[in-house]
């Protein structure tokens, strides 16, 4: 009988094969306890520029107020407060200048609280602060327009701008007409929007020594532009405490709404609110309206509605001035630029579309026109200051 020998290899069992160490996918448990970890730290970010941006708000409002008791002998008469024309193209110059409205509206009232000018060029200094404050949608439209090459056109991203502008002529012209006739008839005079008074000594013990520093350490002429400068970091710091609306978030959006003026006129208005920044709530449009999510045609309700609410940070600033007056001139000029803007909205959206998009049309079709546009944009709030 035949005996078969088998070889070491042949008899040998086989190797195991090798093994990776796949690492083991985080638990669910982890993961959420990662993404309530983060979602805390951005919540303390955001309360902690809240509550700085507060105390910069009212530490600014504190050294403007002192600086515009200093200015109250240079101010009184001169060129730029001698009559309400001069404050309207103070308000409307300033804003262009600094492009943004609301410091140019907080200055107003801090003038008013210290009696260098009255309510009714408080009033129009605010409305040429809302007729200035969206230059910065042009300059943003411009700046956004360079960066597009070859074939991709230029004119949409500066439309905006134009739109921007027309429409807050259209709406707030004769708006603010309308709040005018109701701040001084005396329509508001029962209305007494105030900060308690312990609210008010809590900020002046909280704040008022960094009012007192700066009246020790800066000169009389000093005071008011720094605390315009602190208005501005305040500003900032709220925007890195608010909930940041952006163009990706609009972008993935349905569009069936954009058609409906009702619509895109509350969602200006939740925008404005929430970022406290009409040039905010409108650059936002740039980008969407470049990339062809939007018509140009479809943004006027929400340029209108924008402009309404963009006022609450100044009703603030005015509640906590403690003037109630200076919180008349605010209302009157909501209540004023809302009751012409909704039947513009609701009944006679079609002409006001058609004529806002004709001047924009006829701006854009030249560098001449276009020129002459940004020309009459600042000519016009000079002429009112020499008037």
């Amino acid at each position: 009988m035949a005996v078969r020998y088998r070889s070491t290899l042949e008899s040998a069992p086989p190797a195991p094969l090798p093994t990776l160490d796949v690492p083991a996918a985080p638990s669910t448990d982890e993961s959420a306890g990662q993404h309530g970890s983060e979602r805390f730290r951005r919540g303390a970010k955001r309360v902690a520029a809240l509550l700085i941006g507060l105390g910069l708000f009212v530490t600014a409002l504190g050294v403007m107020k002192a600086g515009a008791a200093a200015l109250i002998p240079a101010l009184q008469g001169s060129i730029f407060t001698d009559n309400i024309w001069s404050t309207l193209g103070t308000g409307w110059l300033g804003a262009c200048l600094v492009l943004s409205g609301s410091p140019v509206a907080a200055s107003a009232l801090t003038f008013l609280d210290e009696s260098a000018i009255s309510a009714a060029q408080a009033f129009t200094m605010l409305t040429g602060s809302r007729l200035g404050a969206s230059f910065v949608v042009l300059v943003v439209g411009f700046i956004y327009a360079l960066r597009r090459t070859g074939g991709q056109s230029r004119r949409a991203p500066m439309a905006i701008g134009i739109l921007s502008l027309t429409m807050t002529m259209v709406a707030y012209l004769p708006g603010a007409l309308i709040g005018y006739l109701l701040l001084t008839g005396g329509h508001l005079d029962g209305v007494n929007l105030t900060a308690p008074p312990g609210l008010l000594s809590v900020t002046d013990a909280a704040f008022g020594w960094a009012v007192d520093l700066a009246k020790d350490l800066l000169p009389w002429w000093g005071l008011f532009p720094v605390g315009l400068g602190i208005l501005l970091l305040a500003f900032k710091a709220f925007d890195g405490a608010l909930p940041q609306v952006d163009s990706e978030r609009l972008e993935h959006r349905s569009d069936a709404w954009y058609k409906k003026p009702l619509l895109m006129f509350l969602v200006g208005c939740g925008v404005a609110l929430l970022t406290l920044s009409v040039s905010v709530a409108l650059t936002v449009l740039v980008p969407l309206v470049a990339k062809g999510y939007l018509k140009r045609e479809d943004t006027l309700p929400y340029i209108a509605g924008a402009n309404i609410t963009t006022l609450a940070d100044t009703l603030v600033a005015a509640i906590l001035l403690g003037d109630p007056v200076a919180s008349r001139v605010v209302l009157a000029q909501g209540l004023g630029v809302a009751l012409w803007t909704l039947p513009l909205i609701l009944v006679f959206y079609p002409p006001v579309r058609g004529f806002c998009l004709s001047v924009s049309k006829v701006t854009l079709g030249s560098r001449h026109r276009l020129a002459a546009f940004i020309a009459i944009l600042f000519m016009v709030p000079l002429s009112l200051i020499a008037v």
